[in-house]
């Protein structure tokens, strides 16, 4: 009889093809899927290239999502779009997005189905770990293991511990799935949860909607997570059923598995909660965080990009002007989305708050392009990293937070809360 198991080490277990794993095991899986971008695919595709591959391992299973730099930016971004176009037809990779189609890979990803629960994926950019809202174990990984993955299918592992967030009770009104895990990430560092997977259990995380369980999910690298998984539910079924290409299979930890921690949180002890500069882990409450004046908001992203966030910032800026000093850009994360606000009217709301709309990018996040900073700028961004320089000159300032918050802020022309608004 195997061994009392956890999501993880069963998603493992099951693609190495043996019937029980330990934290600490090397195993080589099969990969469900492999992932990459227009900034860490050409890598990838060198790589095939020197392995002496002639043909991906399946042209079905390798996805490409030229998100980062496109619309292209310049000559360096148009070349490196070119050859994952280039790659893709040549293979006939089937899930490939040109502009026009694309969005931003880790919530055009679960929106079009190709991701699902049980899947092992690899991806090129770290916030792969997004899918673990499904039930799948996601992990980001460098382009010369997403080209080995092209090639082969394959990817070595070593089997993690994993910790247990149990979070339960009811949120304070206007605290989101950003809010959680910020608190986490607030509460164990940047570094807590180094190379485990982080599991995400309680009534709370019950009662969210999968928009905010994919944003939780997306940050568990920002604790040093391996992947971050939430349990199979009605909720996850309700999303996957008619939507998921392939037919999914849920993994269920055993009540007996065994976690290297396990973190009991009071949900009524979170805040509305913003990281300051320079680390996602430097979190204080909105509350406290009043008088920090801002220049920018950056309401988008594969974090809070989705249509739920855009109808939690469209809420707080109906009826409401962008305050002069400041830029508020609104990046919805996929054409979905973006038709979406539309036909919903959410448009109309940015527009009227003086709001700019970008097409689908991940854009400013990385410091890409559609709103960089200035020296001694601050922007306030429903993004994931805050690091030095991350979204323009090393002297600028990232303020993580919310939409709700970042809308707020916006109007504000301070960090605040809707509730702070005339």
């Amino acid at each position: 009889m195997a061994r009392p198991m956890t999501m993880a080490e069963k998603i493992l277990a099951a693609h190495a093809g043996l019937d029980e794993v330990v934290p600490g095991q090397l195993v080589e899986c099969d990969l469900d899927l492999v992932l990459a971008n227009d900034v860490t695919a050409p890598i990838a595709i060198k790589k095939v290239a020197e392995i002496g591959v002639d043909k991906v391992f399946d042209p079905t299973r390798v996805l490409i999502v030229p998100d980062h730099y496109t619309p292209n930016k310049d000559i360096a971004a148009a070349e490196q779009a070119k050859i994952c176009r280039d790659f893709a037809k040549a293979q006939g990779i089937t899930h490939y997005w040109e502009v026009g189609c694309v969005g931003v890979e880790h919530a055009l990803l679960p929106e079009q189905g190709v991701v699902t629960a049980g899947d092992l994926i690899i991806g090129a950019d770290s916030h792969t770990c997004t899918y673990g809202a499904l039930g799948a174990f996601s992990t980001g990984v460098g382009s010369t293991d997403a080209g080995v993955g092209f090639a082969t299918g394959k990817a070595w592992f070593k089997v993690p511990e994993s910790i247990l967030f149990k979070i339960d009770g009811d949120l304070k009104p206007g605290v989101t799935g950003k809010d959680i895990i910020l608190h986490i990430i607030g509460m164990i560092g940047v570094d807590g949860a180094l190379y485990k997977a982080m599991e995400f259990t309680g009534s709370t995380i019950a009662k969210l909607p999968m928009d905010e369980r994919l944003t939780i999910s997306n940050m568990a690298i920002e604790a040093g997570g391996k992947a971050g998984l939430i349990p199979v539910d009605d909720v996850t079924r309700a999303y996957l059923d008619g939507r998921s290409e392939r037919p999914y299979v849920e993994y269920h930890s055993d009540p007996e598995a065994e976690y290297s921690q396990v973190i009991e949180i009071d949900a009524a002890d979170i805040e509305p909660t913003v990281a300051w500069p320079h680390l996602p882990s430097n979190t204080k409450p909105v509350a406290e965080s009043r008088e920090v004046k801002i220049d920018q908001a950056i309401i988008g992203s594969c974090t809070n990009g989705r249509l739920d966030d855009m109808r939690a910032a469209a809420a707080v800026l109906k009826g409401h002007k962008v305050h002069p000093d400041v830029r508020c850009i609104i990046i919805p994360a996929t054409q979905q989305v973006y038709r979406d606000c539309i036909h919903e009217g959410l448009m109309d709301i940015f527009l009227d708050a003086n709001c700019a709309i970008s097409a689908p990018t991940c854009g400013p996040c990385l410091g890409g392009h559609m709103g960089i900073l200035a020296k001694g700028e601050r922007a306030i961004a429903t993004t994931n990293r805050n690091f030095v320089g991350r979204m323009g000159h090393p002297e600028s300032e990232v303020y993580l937070a919310s939409p709700a918050v970042a809308a707020a802020s916006a109007v504000l022309g301070h960090i605040g809360l809707p509730e702070d608004i005339d």
